[in-house]
Parts: structure tokens; C-alpha cells; sequence
């Protein structure tokens, strides 16, 4: 037995002679928030397309909790849910019949409807807003919306496509902490995003992806080893101290460092706590003047681009746009 409900096997995707996925394998345990992080064009698309069964591998399998889902389309789909990128609600309706909609499309027992759309509206914070039109909601809450609707037919999958883009600091967070619950609650989740903060705070482990091959994957703690076993210190000095901490750095911890403006930056190995304590007394000793010091571990920013590089990226034609998506979600329910 296996806790991985779902488990990529060597799959390869081809469209023509463009190979837009390259033989990637990976698996996801149950019950965990799983980031699937990488540049426009990377396939991120693709692979998350054969996940749901809207295009197959050209080579290789998905299991989805043990079934092909190539060869059990119907009974792998009512255990996924998506929640596509774009925000996917009829304005012209309101939020509950945009759920009795939704809830048609994916079959749930006739009984169960209502006792459905009640616990989906209480869970998006929407029950006093239920009766008026989704146009009239803010961005925030057509957000919430869109996500209980993927979730109206109780799947133990979630599929989630950039879920916060565009939507404010409070309205990031409270969707932040809806994921969390699902979570809790025992869905396993997949989480594409372009905030690499939010999949440092929100996924238990990240694949990065690029040029259709996983370039890593691991907890957001081991991938930041990647990019240095060390810790990153930053001093935060006035701009004309900057060069004289960059000195002392240099000669008595032989430390090499970057200034920009008023901050200077370096790497450093060993203990970080007394590190930071015997670095800030030889600053005090020198009497020079700090406004603040930190040591942390390198950003998931920086792992991103060492291994994805610094070069802009376009969204690469082989990637299926989100309409054809939707209307394939559409098809299949």
C-alpha cells in the first residue's frame, strides 16, 4: 500500500515535434498542499492538464488514488475539483444559483443540493450575499465563490490554478486561510502560483519546473539549500556607512558582500545566531552606526531564479489556454 494518491509516471507530452513535458515522475501523499511552481512555458499547464485527464501522455501514466486515469476517466473525475485561473462565475446570476448550477454539472445527488450550496456559502463567508448578483461581489468574494464551486461535489483533490492572482493583501490572506482549512479538513491540494511567498507559507512540498523537466522538489527548506547551506545576513546601515561594514566584514570574517543603497548583504556558513551575535559586537565596537541586522535562510525568489534563471519568459503556444480548460472541464461533466 501507498499514501500517494497521486503518482506521475515518467510522462512525456508531445504536440507535433515539440515536446512540451519531458519525461517527469513525481508523487503526491495524501493529505498534503503540493506546489507545482515555474515560468510561463514552463508545462506547468500540460502536466496539470493530464492530471485532470483533458489531454493524455504521449508516454508514461498518472495514477490518480491507484486508477489510470486514462483508462477510468469517469470515476478519477469525481475526485478531483479545479479552480481555473481566471475567476469563472455567471455575473448575471446570483451566488446560489451559480451554485445550483454548478452542482448540476457535476452530478450531485438531487438531495444533497441544497444541504450543499448552505455549507458552501457558510464556508466562503457569502450566506448574507447568497441572493444577490455574483456581478455585484467584490473580487475577493467572486474568488471564494469560484473555489467552493469547484469544491460542490465534495472531491478529495483540489486543483488549484493560481487562486490568489489579482486579488489584495486581505483578500489574499483570508483565501489563504480557506486552502488551509480544506487542507485540514483532508483534501489534498495542488497549488500553482506565481507569489513564491505563498508557496512557502502554504505548501507542505514544491516541484519547480522549466522547459517541461522537474528541476527540483522538496520541502521549501531543503530547495532554499539549493541555493546556499548557509544563512543570508543583511545590515541596513545609512548609504555613507555601507562601504566601512562591507570592509569589516571582509577583514575580520572573511566575508564576501554586496552593497545596495543602504543595505549590505552576505553569505554566511556556521552557527548563524553566533554569527549574528559576533558580527553585531564588532559593528558596536567600530562604532558603526546599524539600523538593523537579520539573518534568514534564501527566499524561495532566490531558488526560483537560480534555477529557472533571470530571463524574461512569454507563455508559450503549446500551453493550453484556460477557455478550452473550461470547456473541457464542461465536457467531461
Amino acid at each position: 500500500m501507498t499514501d500517494n494518491v497521486i503518482e506521475i509516471k515518467n510522462i512525456t507530452k508531445k504536440f507535433g515535434n515539440f515536446t512540451a513535458v519531458k519525461g517527469i515522475s513525481f508523487s503526491i501523499k495524501e493529505g498534503e498542499i503540493f506546489g507545482l511552481l515555474g515560468p510561463n512555458g514552463a508545462g506547468k499547464t500540460t502536466t496539470l492538464n493530464m492530471v485532470l485527464g483533458l489531454l493524455h501522455p504521449t508516454t508514461g501514466k498518472i495514477l490518480i488514488d491507484g486508477l489510470d486515469n486514462t483508462e477510468h476517466p469517469e470515476k478519477v473525475k469525481n475526485l478531483i475539483g479545479f479552480m481555473t485561473q481566471e475567476t469563472v462565475v455567471d455575473s448575471t446570476l446570483t451566488g446560489r444559483q451559480n451554485l445550483e448550477i454548478a452542482a448540476r454539472l457535476y452530478h450531485v445527488p438531487e438531495n444533497e443540493v441544497q444541504k450543499r450550496i448552505r455549507s458552501s456559502l457558510d464556508e466562503a463567508n457569502l450566506t448574507g450575499f447568497a441572493d444577490r448578483q455574483a456581478g455585484t461581489y467584490s473580487g475577493g468574494m467572486q474568488r471564494r465563490l469560484n473555489l467552493v464551486k469547484s469544491m460542490i461535489h465534495e472531491p478529495r483533490i483540489l486543483i488549484l490554478d493560481e487562486p490568489t492572482t489579482g486579488l489584495d493583501v486581505q483578500s489574499r490572506l483570508s483565501m489563504w486561510n480557506h486552502i488551509k482549512n480544506l487542507n485540514k479538513a483532508g483534501v489534498t491540494i495542488i497549488l500553482t502560483t506565481q507569489y513564491l511567498e505563498e508557496a512557502d507559507s502554504l505548501c507542505d512540498r514544491i516541484a519547480i519546473i522549466d522547459h517541461g523537466e522537474v528541476k527540483a522538489i522538496g520541502t521549501a527548506s531543503e530547495l532554499k539549500k539549493i541555493v546556499s547551506s548557509g544563512n543570508i545576513l543583511d545590515i541596513t546601515t545609512k548609504v555613507s556607512n555601507a562601504e566601512e561594514v562591507q570592509r569589516l566584514l571582509k577583514s575580520k570574517f572573511h566575508l564576501e558582500s554586496e552593497i545596495k543603497n543602504d543595505r549590505v548583504t552576505a553569505t554566511v556558513e556556521g552557527k548563524p545566531i553566533e554569527m549574528l551575535v559576533k558580527i553585531g559586537k564588532a559593528l558596536e565596537d567600530q562604532r558603526v552606526e546599524v539600523l538593523a541586522i537579520s539573518m534568514h535562510l534564501p527566499t524561495m525568489d532566490d531558488v526560483f531564479i537560480k534555477l529557472t534563471g533571470e530571463s524574461m519568459r512569454d507563455s508559450a503556444s503549446n500551453e493550453m489556454p484556460d477557455s478550452m480548460v473550461r470547456a473541457g472541464m464542461a465536457g467531461r461533466r
